[in-house]
């Protein structure tokens, strides 16, 4: 099931969105200030973000920027804001689809569908993922950094392939143990830190004066947040 976030400060207006699409069988979160959203956006992963523009504490077009830095996740912008110039400025900073207020929730579903869709589509197509120097392609299975191959076990491959796929989100020892190891993870975090240790060591033999993966203390791990 596709995840979409919601960051709407007018909660009456969150709630209806929320409704439309999980009827439209998304599964949903709402956000109602831009600070809880900006954390939603980094410590977990999302396949759509609704944006409203005018957030407390932070607003829209901040929020915009800062996530455009570390994912490309579809955005669509939904504001009361109807000039062609704010239009065009968002659309500039990383925006995949505008929508005016007020506007009509079918409307809202099938935008959401579509820009699903087209980001679906280039996921499919894009079958090198990169970050920094080191490149994952999908299709032939290959990790190089700065063009030179490094030889990985294929835990280690899925490891670093969870965290470039899924780039800012934070991967508990839990989460990877179960999508690694596709089994119940019962507390017993050995395997996930000899493997993370040891894919660690590999890319800092491969360039030494580079950082790759951080440890969020108490949470997991993720790529480097510089």
């Amino acid at each position: 099931m596709e995840t979409i976030l919601i960051i709407e400060d007018q909660e009456d207006v969150g709630l209806m969105l929320s409704e439309a699409l999980t009827r439209a069988d998304y599964q949903v979160k709402l956000s109602l200030t831009g600070m809880d959203g900006i954390e939603e956006i980094k410590n977990n992963h999302y396949d759509l973000v609704l944006l409203d523009i005018m957030l407390p504490y932070k607003s829209g077009d901040e929020i915009l920027k800062e996530m455009r830095s570390f994912s490309d996740t579809p955005v669509i912008i939904i504001s009361a804001k109807d000039r062609v110039g704010t239009k065009i400025d968002l659309l500039k900073l990383g925006a995949d689809d505008y929508i005016t207020k007020p506007f009509d929730l079918g409307e809202v579903v099938a935008r959401v569908a579509s820009n699903l869709r087209r980001s679906r589509k280039q996921i499919q197509e894009n079958k090198v993922f990169q970050y920094k120097d080191v490149k994952l392609d999908d299709s032939t299975k290959r990790v190089t950094i700065a063009d030179t191959e490094i030889e990985l076990t294929a835990k280690e491959y899925m490891i670093l392939e969870l965290l470039l796929k899924h780039n800012g989100k934070v991967f508990t020892k839990s989460n990877l143990y179960e999508s690694v190891w596709k089994d119940e993870y019962l507390g017993d975090d050995n395997a996930v830190k000899t493997h993370m240790s040891n894919l660690r060591n590999k890319l800092k033999k491969a360039s030494p004066t580079e950082e790759y993966i951080e440890t969020v203390w108490g949470l997991g791990y993720r790529l480097y947040k510089e």
